[in-house]
């Protein structure tokens, strides 16, 4: 069995971490040297001053974006601050680079409030071609995209909210397919109302506009009896089915078709899964160990099972989205990331299986249409 703690440690540290600048051209003449620097690159600049849009099609802007952290909610990890960030930075920066071909630029945050870190981002923009948020603690990140949406001329995306959520789409587009249901007349339960269950909820809702969506966080189901609801389980409020239930979870799922959990480990129970209705639908996505084992629900059941982990079947990963869609919009001078392509890049991504089965859902993260496919749609 590999250790993949100790042989991720060795292989990080023998490398220095992931990724590496490389030159476009070989800078092997002096008169390269006075094209690329002094004194042919004052026309560059002064072309570029006159004509600021034109800072893409001149420099790396047009092919580069920045994965910003603050470090306080990585991965399943939590807190870890911006130094515990950059190795999963640094990992999103080689996925761009290995699906897309698009340079990333880790760049973690040693401030955590939404005022500083719109004001770093905003202030480091312009040498980028777009913005992708990563790793920043709900209800903070709402605030912090909604803003740099607002105010910033190039695409940003918060991928933990919406890469999540279009992926997850994806697979219950096909879920929905092979257990023979309509998603329109399903009951779905949500745990979990960080930034990934609001941003699942909302396109999920987009997506099939009659299906009644049950939320539950760690005190229970959130229903308009509860007095402590942030700003973003108001918002999960908003979305659930009229019919408010109470309790936790045991109540929520009973007679449920589809559990989505971004939430903690082991907290289906197989008996959960067995009060939901016949081929239910499982998307256990807490990192890196989900709310229940596919094996576990499996037994209980369950039709269909999806995790986060690339070591069962179904995997839910935001690298199916993420590229692609950068990849588009970079390519397509796209200024904003709408909610439409959202779900378009859903239904593509849910469209490249072929043959959709109750192990196979989604694509494979290193299918080699899903770039191009998503790109062409992101105009």
């Amino acid at each position: 069995m590999v250790d993949y703690a100790n042989e991720a440690l060795s292989i990080h540290k023998q490398n220095k971490g992931k990724i590496h600048i490389e030159l476009n051209d070989k800078l092997d003449s002096l008169e390269k040297l006075k094209l690329y620097y002094t004194p042919g690159v004052a026309a560059v600049s002064m072309k570029v001053a006159d004509n600021k849009a034109l800072l893409r099609d001149y420099t790396w802007t047009g092919n580069t974006v920045a994965v910003v952290s603050d470090g306080s909610a990585v991965l399943g990890l939590g807190n870890i601050g911006p130094e515990g960030a950059m190795p999963v930075m640094e990992g999103k920066a080689l996925l761009f680079r290995h699906f897309a071909m698009i340079n990333a630029v880790p760049i973690v945050l040693n401030v955590h409030s939404a005022d500083e870190i719109v004001a770093a981002v905003k202030a480091i923009a312009t040498s980028f071609g777009g913005i992708n948020l990563e790793d920043i603690a709900a209800p903070i990140c709402f605030e912090v995209e909604r803003r740099l949406i607002e105010e910033l001329p190039i695409p940003v995306m918060h991928d933990d909210q919406h890469g999540t959520a279009i992926v997850t789409l994806a697979g219950l587009i096909n879920a929905a397919k092979v257990t023979g249901r309509d998603l329109n007349t399903s009951r779905a339960t949500i745990v979990g109302a960080g930034a990934a269950g609001v941003a699942i909820a909302k396109l999920v809702k987009e997506y099939a506009p009659a299906i009644k969506l049950t939320a539950v966080d760690s005190k229970g189901i959130i229903s308009n009896k509860r007095q402590d609801l942030n700003e973003s389980k108001l918002t999960l409020l908003k979305l659930s089915d009229p019919i408010q239930l109470n309790g936790g979870l045991k109540e929520a799922i009973k007679g449920a078709d589809i559990f989505i959990g971004v939430s903690s480990p082991d907290i289906l129970s197989q008996d959960m899964v067995r009060s939901m209705n016949k081929q239910a639908i499982i998307f256990a996505m807490a990192n890196p160990d989900p709310e229940i084992k596919p094996e576990l629900a499996k037994k209980a059941g369950a039709a269909v099972v999806a995790t986060g982990r690339s070591d069962y079947p179904n995997q839910v990963n935001n690298a199916l989205a993420f590229p692609g869609i950068f990849r588009g919009a970079l390519d397509n001078h796209v200024n904003r990331i709408s909610e439409k392509h959202k779900q378009a890049a859903a239904e593509t991504i849910a469209a490249l299986v072929e043959k959709p089965d109750f192990d196979n859902i989604v694509p494979s993260i290193d299918d080699p249409r899903l770039v191009s496919a998503i790109a062409r749609i992101i105009v």
